[in-house]
């Protein structure tokens, strides 16, 4: 059953990425929410691991763009080619006309290249040349970045991080688990998940998706997301803090989180689940206030009311 792939894909993750529990939740939440990825964190901690896992192990078509300061965003989107023999231009799709497109070190290119992705993200399609391409259905973009004060990084655009459903943020594991670590390598416990047989179809993904848009939120639900949404806004010192688009990513997010706990309804702690992953990436205070702290005095200050 396509559930219960769901299972077997979080312990394939967690088995390839130890520690990495939380973020392999994350990662398949926002699969079934049909939203974007943004895995953060210092290089050598399992970016890039967790997230090929992932895309190897979900059917349909997948590629990897490494991104670097001299990609152009025709590297990206594709191209039109002139055929002599033909006399007329033949399009080359690129990369992004895949199921899933992981984009390892998004930061290390321009912001140009980046915006290039815009369309992409938030209408699944592709304009080049006057022409309007439909991109594969699901369509997931996983993108990984180095920390945002490495050498050689452009940060991203806030109109491109808009578009990423999930910030994950990925860290050093304690010391017991390094020990773990280094002890499952050396013991060949850890799976390789290059050529990895995939553990769901994409028809089984789009059914998956279509049955956790259709979990139940209540008004009591939507009243503690605006809440919340307003709770930051005053935090933050600014009205436009948080977007409308902000606060429907928070429900799309919840109720995914819902349906991969097996829930009947949305309810209030898989908001919380979600709220940190949702708006890390996305408030940015001018005053240089760590966003993860505001986050947390929003969901310490609002109460939750009874449904």
């Amino acid at each position: 059953m396509p559930r219960q792939a769901l299972q077997r894909l979080h312990e394939r993750l967690t088995a390839t990425v130890l520690g990495a529990e939380d973020a392999a939740t994350l990662l398949l939440t926002a699969l079934l929410a049909r939203g974007h990825v943004l895995i953060e964190g210092a290089p050598g901690i399992g970016k890039t691991t967790l997230a090929h896992t992932l895309a190897s192990s979900i059917g349909g078509v997948f590629k990897r763009v490494q991104f670097t300061p001299d990609l152009m965003p025709a590297d990206l989107l594709g191209y039109s080619l002139y055929r002599m023999d033909r006399g007329e231009f033949e399009f080359i799709p690129g990369p992004v006309f895949a199921n899933c497109v992981l984009a390892d070190e998004i930061n290390r290119t321009s912001p140009r290249v980046q915006s290039a992705l815009l369309e992409s993200m938030n209408e699944g399609r592709v304009t080049l040349d006057g022409v309007t391409r439909n991109l594969p259905d699901p369509f997931l973009v996983i993108a990984t970045q180095n920390d945002a004060y490495a050498t050689g990084t452009f940060p991203l655009p806030e109109p491109q991080l808009d578009r990423f459903l999930l910030s994950i943020s990925m860290t050093l594991p304690d010391s017991a688990m390094q020990s773990r670590i280094l002890l499952a390598h050396a013991g060949g416990e850890i799976p390789v998940s290059e050529g990895s047989e995939p553990l769901v179809t994409a028809a089984e993904i789009r059914a998956l998706q279509e049955s956790a848009g259709k979990l139940p939120v209540s008004v009591a639900i939507a009243e503690y997301i605006t809440a919340l949404c307003q709770a930051l806004r005053r935090l933050a010192g600014s009205e436009h803090a948080v977007s409308i688009r902000a606060s429907l990513a928070i429900l799309q997010a919840a109720r995914a989180h819902a349906f991969l706990e097996a829930a009947v309804a949305v309810h209030p702690d898989h908001v919380q689940a979600v709220f940190p992953s949702v708006m890390r990436h996305r408030v940015i205070p001018e005053d240089g206030t760590d966003p993860e702290l505001l986050v947390q005095s929003a969901l310490d200050q609002t109460a939750v009311e009874p449904g």
